[in-house]
This record gives C-alpha cells, structure tokens and sequence, in this order.
C-alpha cells in the first residue's frame, strides 16, 4: 500500500452522523517519488476503489453511506459498474471538470440508471442548474472555495430537490452559521476543536466512573483491587468478558470469572480495557463520531508505537489516544479534563504540553485523519515511517472498532453477566 487513505464523517446539524467521505492521496506522489505517468496509472488503477472492492464500505463507514471520488478516467472505463461493487451504500463522487467530457458524461447515465447514487464536487458550469438537480443526488461545496458565497446562494432554492454537502468547516462557530439549513451534511474539524471553557464540575455518575480510571491509572495498581471493583458493578463485569471473548476469538476456552480475566490479561491489558469501557460510558451523552474518533485514535496510536521506537510504550500511548478527546467529552479545557484523572507523566506530557515523542506520534495520527497529507509526510520524513506501516496502522484500527463495536452491541443487549458466563 502506497497511498494515504481516511474515512472522512459528514453530519447533519444536528452533530449526528450520516456519511462518511473517502479521502485518498498518492504517498509517494507527496513525498517526491512519483512521475507524472504514474499519477496517470494511479486513476486508472483505481487504489481507493479496489480497496473498497477488497475490503467493502463496512470498516471505512459502517451502516452509513459512503461518498468515494471516482476520476474521468476510471468512468471512461467503465468503474466502479465494471467492479461489482454493491450500489446501496456507495454514493460516487464527480469533479464538476468532468461534466465537459461527453463519453463521461455517458458513462454517468448508465450509472444512475444502475442504481448508483451520485455527486458532483463543485457547482457545473457546463450544464444548467435544473439539469444539475435532475441529475445528481449531491452536491458538494468547500466552504473555502472562492465562490462559496455565490455558490451556496445558487443552490439553497433547490435544496429541497437535491442534497447539500458542505466541506472543510474550520470550527463550531462556522457550523453553528452553516447549520440553520436543513437536510445540509457538513464535515470539517469543528467536532473536534479543543474546549477553552466549560463546565466547572462533572455529574456524579461521571465522577464515578473518572474515579475508576484514576485508580486503574495508579502507578501501583493493584490486580486484585481491580477484580474486586469489577465484580461490584455488573455492568462492568458484561462489558470485560464480552470485551475479552470477543477480542480474543481464537481462544481455545472462553474466560468464565473476574478474577480469572484480570490474571490473564495482566495489568496493561486491564488497564486499556477499563479506559475502553469507562470512556465509551461517559461519552455516551456527547455525539458518537467523538467516541468512535478517539477509539479509532487510542488503536493507531497503540499500532504505531513500534514505528517510533515506543513498542514499550505503546499502552500509555493507546490511552494518549483515547483520552485526546477527553476535553470534549466532559465538556471542560483538557487540562483540567485531565485532572479528574491519574495518568502518567509522559501522557500529560503529550496531551497538555504538546512535547515529546508521543506528541509526534499523535500528530501525525491528527494530521492523518484531517487529510493533512503534508504535514503528515513531514513528521513520517522525520521519522523514517513509509507508507505502507501508517496506512496499514491505520486499517487495523479500523476493523479493531468493528470488533469493539460488536462487543459493546452484545453487552448493551445483554440482561445480566450470566448470559456471558453461560456461553463459556
């Protein structure tokens, strides 16, 4: 693998998600080591879609749609209708250029009339606006594009006819000017800017819950205090069986007690796991790209360690990940959000200080999933990191959620531990 992939979330305004966007980049392209005749082969070797192809929409986007830019190349020859991909979660995304081209546009027919649904990035110029509607499901706009203004004002009659998605919206105040419109998705870094100011104090079941993670993250943690606080709270009992049998599938015996889970996994495990359960617990009243966003972050960070010469440190930096967010989720600045928690040194180092080795590693994870191709090239430069090791990183994180995921569904459907210990 050498390109940059990432799965992009649009939200209604409602800060719910619908979509996801696929974002690519060719890395060597970037970082120096492409020619222009590979460039070429790259859009009609389609990497992106035979990604998709390979591994289907699922791992990049779950149940929600999934909007993937599709070149005049790679319509000419007869993509994605020529790869058998399934039609029903797909939304094929247009560049506004491609509309000048006839066969191309041909080719976009066939593809409607083939059930796919489809987008074109950017106002057509080369088609009226009442065919553009007629046309496309979509249509994209980037809020930093010259014309935007005009843009959005040529299109808002039409919205109830077509779909508005609107890109690269830099923070809550933008959304907040951009959300009076309904049935817009909009995506940018808004969801995910730090909290300056917020609540003063946290509610008492949060406290609780925080109080579990700083006794967990207590440099003298002790195995035995953690199965005797498990078992206290069922909940919590479901959730590290289901976390552990479901993580583990080839397990030749499935773990049937507490104590038996927390001797097997040992102190690093037990640790990542309760930061796991206790930060999806209280996140669940913020939205739900905040929590799967730094899951997805705490795994590639974990991943990544061994790349910078931090396999020892890759716990700490699972929960440098999973806590990067720990400022939105309880609605207060980081630094404080912090405190209501133990953590080590090195991970307050990252997180508040933005120094040290493991700031590198989340930078380049920030600059990853933003799209930052640029800066994320620098730090991997930097670092001696190719390609093919972050992109992979990256993937793993994603089917690690899927699994996660699945755990938490079958603990949120479960009635009692004992559904969990019959299954042993």
């Amino acid at each position: 693998m050498r390109f940059f992939i990432c799965a992009i979330p649009l939200f209604d305004t409602d800060m719910v998600v619908h979509a996801y966007r696929m974002m690519t980049h060719d890395g060597e392209k970037l970082l120096g080591a492409a020619e222009d005749f590979r460039m070429l082969s790259d859009e009609l070797l389609a990497s992106a879609l035979e990604y998709v192809r390979e591994i289907g929409v699922e791992p990049f986007a779950g149940q929600h749609d999934f909007f993937v830019d599709i070149s005049k190349y790679q319509l000419l020859m007869g993509m994605p209708l020529s790869m058998n991909i399934p039609t029903d979660k797909l939304v094929c995304v247009i560049d506004k250029e491609t509309l000048a081209d006839n066969a191309a546009y041909a080719k976009l027919g066939i593809l409607k009339r083939r059930g796919y649904r489809l987008a074109v990035d950017g106002l057509p110029q080369t088609i009226s606006i009442d065919t553009a509607v007629n046309f496309f499901d979509y249509v994209l706009l980037n809020s930093k594009a010259q014309d935007f203004k005009e843009d959005l004002k040529t299109i808002l009659p039409y919205i109830l006819k077509i779909k508005l998605v609107i890109s690269d919206i830099p923070d809550m105040d933008n959304f907040k000017k951009l959300a009076n419109a309904r049935g817009v998705l909009l995506s940018g870094n808004f969801y995910s800017q730090p909290i300056t100011k917020g609540l003063s104090s946290v509610s008492p079941l949060k406290l609780n819950t925080l109080r579990i993670l700083a006794q967990i993250n207590d440099d003298n943690f002790d195995l035995g205090v953690a199965a005797d606080t498990v078992e206290k709270d069922p909940a919590l009992s479901i959730s590290l069986l289901r976390f552990i049998n479901t993580m583990n599938p080839g397990r030749s015996r499935k773990i049937d007690s507490i104590r038996n889970a927390v001797a097997i996994l040992g102190q690093n495990e037990v640790k990542k796991w309760a930061a796991v359960a206790v930060s999806v617990s209280i996140g669940e009243d913020r939205p739900g790209e905040i929590t799967r966003l730094s899951l997805i972050r705490a795994k590639f960070a974990e991943n990544l360690a061994p790349a910078f010469g931090l396999a020892i440190k890759s716990g700490a930096l699972f929960i440098s990940g999973l806590f990067s967010l720990l400022d939105i989720i309880l609605q207060m600045p980081l630094r404080q959000a912090i405190g209501e928690v133990a953590v080590h040194s090195d991970i307050r180092e990252a997180l508040l200080d933005n120094s040290g080795l493991m700031y590198e590693v989340l930078s380049l994870i920030f600059a990853y999933e933003r799209a930052d191709w640029y800066n994320a090239s620098l730090i991997m430069v930097r670092n001696g990191i190719d390609i093919d090791t972050l992109s992979r990183a990256f993937m793993d994180s994603l089917y690690w959620y899927r699994r996660l995921l699945d755990a938490i569904d079958d603990v949120q459907g479960t009635d009692g531990a004992q559904d969990v210990l019959d299954e042993r």
